[in-house]
């Protein structure tokens, strides 16, 4: 009689199960890849900042009424320049957003067609900072070093001239719809903002 030699099953030898081992580690590091690139795309994505900053913004009407300084900003979804600071308004919201209102206002609103014309909008982001009574300190336009608007929050806060008014950034194109008298669109008002009181 032939002797029968006990042979071992391919799941039990050293190689398959270090194999096994090899197959669900790798499976491991790609889904934790996977989530790690999808939780680093959705957080990194500037236009949800944009949108949560939006969603999170003090209405016009309240801060207006408010007796607190109040910094307007002026910004559209699709703006690159919006998106690049979305951030940093961030950051800047919580550190005085008790102190400060921030009021975000879409140019792609009509509904803010008349702020746009009496702050003359003619580039986004542009900021407008409002004194406690709602009076015009000054804007900047375009994008801002963060030091840049610290310091003009700080200067609203106290009261003092604003030290970087008027200072202009990289934009994003828009032009704000001018309407004539009885609501019609004057083909000769393109690119004037002429406010009438």
């Amino acid at each position: 009689m032939a002797e029968h030699s006990p042979t071992a099953t391919p799941e039990a030898t050293p190689v398959n199960f270090a194999k096994r081992i090899r197959n669900f580690a790798t499976v491991l590091v790609a889904v934790f890849l996977s989530v790690s690139v999808f939780l680093g795309l959705q957080t990194a994505n500037p236009s949800s900042s944009l949108t949560a900053l939006a969603e999170s913004a003090i209405p016009l009407e309240a801060a207006l009424t408010s007796n607190k300084p109040t910094l307007i900003e002026f910004y559209a979804n699709w703006c690159t320049s919006c998106q690049a600071m979305a951030e940093d308004m961030g950051e800047l919201k919580q550190t005085y957003g008790d102190r400060i209102n921030f009021v975000m206002l879409n140019v792609d609103n009509s509904k803010w067609l008349p702020e746009m014309l009496h702050y003359r909008v003619d580039g986004i982001p542009q900021f407008v900072f409002l004194d406690a009574q709602s009076e015009t300190l000054g804007s900047t336009l375009g994008e801002q070093p963060k030091a840049i608007m610290a310091a003009n929050l700080e200067a609203l806060l106290t009261g003092g001239a604003l030290p970087y008014a008027q200072a202009s950034g990289q934009t994003s194109a828009f032009e704000a719809p001018v309407t004539a008298a009885g609501g019609q669109s004057d083909p000769r008002s393109h690119g004037s903002q002429v406010v009438t009181n």
